[in-house]
C-alpha cells in the first residue's frame, strides 16, 4: 500500500494534491477553521445530533416495545464507534501505510504530531459508524449524519493528514460494522431498554412521561367498559 502510494501517477495521491491543495490558496483562519472542525468539531457534532434524535424519540408516543427498540438502535451508534475502531487496530498494523506527508513533499499539514499508520481514518472510520447507525434509527437525522461523515473524510484529507482511500476504508469499514452487528445489538438491547422503561427512577431515558402518557400501552379511561360492553352486545 504505502509503495503505490509513493507513485506520483496514483489518483489517490492526484486527488490528496488537488484537496489540500486548496489549504494552500485558502486564508490563514480558514485554515484553522477546517482544523478544529476536522479533529474535534464534527465528532462532537455528530455526538450532539445523536443526543438530539434520542431527546427527540423518547418524547414520541408509542408502545414500550417501540420506544426501547428506538433507543436501542440510538446506543448502538457510539457502540458501533467503539467496536469500529478496536477493528481498525489490526488492520492499521497489518497495512502500515505512513502517513501522506512522510511520503510526499509539498503538502500543506494542518495538524502536527501525528505518527500512526494511515490506512484506515479512525475519524473516517468513527463519524460513519454512528451516522450509519443513525440512519438506521432514523431517517432524518441519519441524512444529516452521513453529511457530517463525508465532510468528515473531505477534512482529513484537506489537512494533510490522509490519503482519500485512508477515508473510504474508514466509511467502508464504519458502515460494514454499523450494519453487520446491528441486528444482534438490537435483540441484546432492546430487552435491557425495555426493563429500563419499566423503572420509576430511570424509566425516562427511554420515553418521557408525556409519552407514557399519550402511549399505545396507556390505559385509556373507559376502555374497559367499552369493550366489555361490545362484548355483551355480541353475545345478546
Amino acid at each position: 500500500m504505502a509503495g503505490l502510494a509513493a507513485s506520483g501517477s496514483n489518483p489517490d495521491v492526484d486527488l490528496l494534491y488537488d484537496i489540500n491543495g486548496l489549504a494552500k490558496d485558502a486564508p490563514h483562519w480558514l485554515d484553522r477553521v477546517v482544523e478544529f472542525v476536522g479533529e474535534y468539531g464534527l465528532l462532537l457534532a455528530m455526538v450532539l445530533l445523536i443526543v438530539w434524535c434520542w431527546w427527540t424519540v423518547r418524547r414520541r408516543p408509542g408502545s414500550a416495545e417501540e420506544a426501547a427498540g428506538s433507543v436501542a438502535a440510538l446506543v448502538w451508534a457510539p457502540l458501533a464507534a467503539g467496536v469500529a475502531v478496536l477493528v481498525n487496530v489490526p488492520i492499521r498494523g497489518f497495512v502500515e501505510r505512513p502517513r501522506p506527508f512522510l511520503d510526499h513533499q509539498g503538502l500543506e499539514v494542518l495538524v502536527s504530531g501525528k505518527t500512526d499508520y494511515s490506512f484506515v481514518s479512525d475519524h473516517a472510520t468513527i463519524t460513519m459508524a454512528m451516522a450509519v447507525a443513525l440512519f438506521v434509527a432514523n431517517r432524518k437525522f441519519g441524512l444529516v449524519g452521513l453529511g457530517i461523515g463525508l465532510l468528515e473524510g473531505f477534512c482529513r484529507v484537506y489537512m494533510g493528514v490522509h490519503y482519500p482511500t485512508d477515508v473510504v476504508g474508514g466509511f467502508a469499514l464504519g458502515t460494514a460494522v454499523a450494519l453487520l452487528l446491528s441486528p444482534v445489538t438490537s435483540a441484546l438491547l432492546t430487552p435491557v431498554l425495555k426493563a429500563v422503561d419499566r423503572s420509576p427512577r430511570v424509566g425516562w431515558v427511554v420515553r418521557s412521561r408525556s409519552a407514557r402518557g399519550s402511549g399505545r400501552d396507556a390505559v385509556i379511561p373507559g376502555a374497559r367498559v367499552e369493550a366489555a360492553a361490545e362484548e355483551r352486545d355480541l353475545a345478546a
